[in-house]
């Protein structure tokens, strides 16, 4: 019986175990709230990115927020890109935890997530 009990249990904790989900922009936003986002699982090695990149032309100043998963060397990463005829100013910041690079926070979906793993198990201990 105990080793049902442990079976069990891992069994629980298997689901949060898989690969990385981030949050990906369909587009670019003008806004991180904008973003038409939709959770992705990143392939193996990579991270949850965003990205803020800032371009002004004369009086005009532009901000675009994306999102979306990235290999280790994108993360940290400062510099100039160009688009839409403006230089824009970019940084990259990464993080490891399903859906980080959200502009709210996920605690809750988190420990949602962990609790519906664990009801087979406490099923079980109960019955």
């Amino acid at each position: 019986m105990p080793r049902v009990c442990f079976l069990i249990l891992f069994l629980g904790f298997l689901p949060m175990a898989g690969c990385l989900h981030c949050y990906t922009c369909v587009f670019p936003a003008v806004s991180p709230l904008d973003c038409l986002r939709f959770p992705q699982e990143c392939p193996k090695g990579q991270r949850c990115l965003s990205s803020t990149a800032t371009g002004k032309r004369g009086a005009l100043q532009l901000t675009m927020y994306e999102m979306s998963c990235a290999v280790p060397a994108q993360c940290g990463l400062s510099g100039q890109k160009y688009a839409s005829g403006l230089y824009f100013n970019y940084t990259n910041v990464c993080c490891d935890t399903d859906l980080c690079n959200s502009a709210g926070s996920v605690t809750v979906l988190c420990w949602t997530s962990a609790a519906l793993a664990l009801l087979p198990s406490l099923a079980l201990l109960l019955t």
